[in-house]
């Protein structure tokens, strides 16, 4: 059954995640250069253990000059300070005031495990990174030493002549707090619409409100769960997103999964995920349905939406398609 779209708030944006679940960043150039006709304004990057965070974007400034570009997120603890200036300054030459910079602490695993980094005071880490930015990309000579890392003598070469805004990675209050305060604005994923209202009472009426939108084109239910579960236990048993969800008031109908997922059951674990969590979480039905829920996100508070569109395996609607039909316009 069609969902009936709540009362409409001016959709602001209306962005695209790349890469694309179904093909190489070499052969999305012909998709890219649609978006904009499409009515997509945005190009979100998304940086774990495939492609980068700066170079998707590097490649959509020429593909698609029109759009935002967005990283969604890179870690502050994967690059020194330095290094993500320099990465920052490169993209803000390519898009002059259309480059948007998101940072956030990642994950243990991440930082830790696959980068041989140190995964320590995730807060502050993210507070210092976001402060010593701020004075880099302004063309400052940074001296200073902040609580998790010190700094000496550092410019930039050439700094943007419009610094990007910076907007932080932020699940619970202490974060969207400090996005609110300092930052540009504050990007959230998995969610519902019904949670944007509790976010958005932390961070305020003013402060940009980004979230990632996993998206099923599929009015196969049972499939699509079946494949969301996996998605979900992948992130919700993460400790960050955990306690995100605690505080958003599934611990409870979560707990049998993690429980089962400590005990190194993963097949329970998935199975113990409510339909209704993952329904409330995950985008699908047919697209007229998907858009509507999308703006559902829009009229709780959601100022930027960015869909990520998962490919059901044997579906019905191949990723290029669900594409298109999920434009605002569509």
């Amino acid at each position: 059954m069609t969902r009936q779209a709540p009362p409409e708030r001016t959709v602001r944006n209306w962005g695209m995640t790349l890469p694309f679940q179904d093909r190489s960043l070499a052969e999305s150039r012909t998709l890219v250069e649609e978006l904009p006709a499409l009515g997509y304004t945005d190009v979100w990057s998304a940086e774990v253990s495939g492609v980068d965070g700066f170079v998707p974007l590097a490649l959509t400034a020429q593909w698609a000059p029109q759009v935002r570009l967005g990283t969604a997120i890179v870690p502050v603890s994967t690059r020194g300070p330095a290094l993500l200036a320099m990465s920052a300054a490169t993209l803000a030459d390519l898009a002059p005031g259309r480059f948007v910079l998101g940072i956030g602490s990642s994950s243990p695993a991440i930082v830790e495990r696959w980068n041989a980094g140190t995964f320590a005071k995730p807060y502050a880490r993210t507070r210092d990174t976001l402060r010593f930015l701020r004075k880099a990309l302004a063309g400052e000579k940074v001296t200073e030493r902040y609580e998790t890392f010190e700094i000496g003598g550092f410019r930039l070469e050439k700094a943007p002549v419009e610094p990007p805004r910076i907007v932080l990675a932020a699940l619970r209050p202490r974060m969207l707090r400090l996005a609110a305060e300092e930052a540009d604005g504050a990007i959230t994923n998995w969610l519902s619409p019904e949670d944007v209202r509790r976010v958005r009472a932390e961070i305020g009426p003013d402060t940009e409100l980004i979230a990632r939108l996993f998206v099923c084109v599929s009015e196969d239910a049972d499939r699509v769960r079946a494949l969301a579960r996996r998605l979900l236990a992948a992130y919700l048993t993460v400790p960050v997103y955990a306690a995100f969800h605690e505080w958003l008031g599934r611990g409870e109908a979560l707990r049998p999964m993690r429980e089962a997922w400590e005990a190194g059951d993963r097949q329970a674990a998935l199975k113990a995920i409510p339909d209704e969590v993952v329904d409330a979480l995950v985008v699908h039905g047919d697209a007229a349905t998907c858009r509507a829920r999308i703006r559902e996100y829009v009229a709780n508070g959601l100022d930027t939406p960015v869909l990520a569109p998962v490919p059901v395996p044997g579906g019905e609607v191949p990723l290029e398609q669900a594409v298109r039909d999920l434009a605002p316009g569509a």
